[in-house]
């Protein structure tokens, strides 16, 4: 089964699913990012039988000779006659240890190799239901950030903000921790609670937040009009149901009569690709591209393109709003309205999450997730190496916070009303 996904969410702890793609129904989980839900967009669950075993590795078209490898055995022989602590692993877990460094010499904090424990608890992640605190979480700058809180969460109703970063959780550092295992710290049971200290983004400030676990419903979209003729519609994540209700919703749109459109994608981490796929078709002719999927020398792209749906005609205006919490999926969806000219965005940039893994079985009960490819926007940007930047750069200020002011909004209305 094949997934692309998210960031890392921590729905209860849903962990960060990156980018999945369920091969079967091509749901690509480009985004939720891990609630600690697991950021939804990319994951390939391989169903297939582990590499067989072939001791005449290649590295970059060479084999891996004895010379190069006897430095591995040194130090495991060192390792055995010096380490204070005499019998404080074993063989296994230093061929698990030593497999999870090969996999971080990549320096992807979303390829990852998984012992018995946690690949058990990501398979449970991807197709359960958990308890959590309710936010994304991501990497940036080799530091773990929050993607975006769900809307209604713990964390949100916390104050815990997209663009946070995380710095200990239940005073443990966060220093070179990977998603995955943020989120196997972050998850557990309904009622029970979690400390983080967060570092607030802008003010070089840590803030500790003690988070009550609960039960995550993910809500996915609501709607709403504003004077002058403007339809909003607020998306929240991409879920196997959002293409109906979004239909619904455009629905409603064209029925009122009005030609302004908002789309709200601010705090959306993402979810499935098809989900977006199938929004950005509504407005595109059949043919035009949505996004690729680039396997970079490992295979030709994957070209997404509209459906042709486009029931609009060239008198639709139409602003997207976004932010740091922007990710995955909600990229993807913007980046092909901004690109094929039929949105401005307006906010501040986006997350940058755009890539695939795979879950390939190494052991029976073990598993590693490996990033196979990227995510490009119709003019070939990467969106795993940046996000999207808006036409309209507008902040939300403290002040503006305070007053619940959304500036943000009142700029996509005031551009949208001067245009008669």
């Amino acid at each position: 089964m094949r997934q692309f996904g998210y960031s890392a969410r921590v729905c209860n702890n849903i962990a960060t699913m990156n980018e999945l793609k369920d091969s079967k129904n091509k749901y690509l989980l480009i985004g939720l990012p891990v609630v600690v839900f697991a950021l939804l967009i990319g994951i390939y669950i391989g169903e297939r039988n582990a590499p067989a075993t072939d001791y005449s590795s290649l590295t970059n078209g060479q084999p891996v000779t004895s010379q190069q490898f006897a430095p591995f055995w040194t130090a495991w022989q060192v390792l055995d006659q010096k380490y204070v602590t005499a019998g404080s692993t074993t063989p296994q877990d230093r061929i698990y240890g030593s497999i999870e460094g090969l996999a971080a010499s990549y320096g992807d904090p979303y390829t990852v190799f998984f012992p018995p424990a946690e690949s058990k608890m990501f398979k449970e992640d991807i197709t359960g239901n958990f308890d959590g605190v309710g936010m994304e979480i991501g990497i940036k700058n080799k530091q773990l950030q929050v993607v975006a809180p769900i809307k209604g969460s713990p964390a949100e109703k916390a104050g815990v903000k997209a663009g946070d970063f995380i710095l200990s959780i239940d005073s443990t550092s966060t220093v070179a921790m990977s998603t995955d295992q943020a989120v196997k710290l972050i998850r557990g049971a309904n009622g029970t609670k979690v400390k983080i200290s967060f570092l607030i983004q802008g003010t070089g400030k840590p803030v500790d937040k003690t988070l009550t676990r609960a039960v995550i419903n993910i809500p996915t979209l609501d709607t709403k009009t504003k004077p002058g003729g403007i339809f909003v519609i607020s998306l929240y994540s991409f879920t196997s149901d959002s293409p109906n209700l979004f239909r619904d919703a455009l629905r409603q749109f064209v029925t009122s009569g009005d030609h302004k459109l908002i789309l709200d994608l601010r705090g959306n981490p993402g979810g499935y690709l098809d989900a977006a796929w199938d929004m950005a078709s509504w407005f595109l002719p059949a043919g035009k591209v949505v996004v690729t999927e680039d396997f970079g020398k490992n295979g030709p792209p994957n070209i997404y393109r509209s459906k042709g749906y486009d029931i609009f005609n060239s008198n639709l205006d139409m602003m997207i709003l976004v932010d740091g919490g922007s990710a995955s999926a909600a990229e993807i969806l913007a980046g092909a309205l901004k690109e094929q000219g039929i949105a401005k965005l307006v906010g501040i940039k986006t997350f940058g999450k755009g890539s695939v893994q795979e879950l390939v079985p190494i052991t029976s009960d073990t598993s590693l997730k490996v990033t196979i490819a990227r995510w490009l926007t119709p003019n070939g940007h990467n969106l795993s190496h940046d996000g999207l930047d808006p036409d309209y750069n507008v902040t939300i200020s403290d002040t503006d916070a305070a007053s619940h002011t959304d500036s943000q909004m009142n700029k996509a209305v005031q551009l949208l009303t001067a245009q008669q």
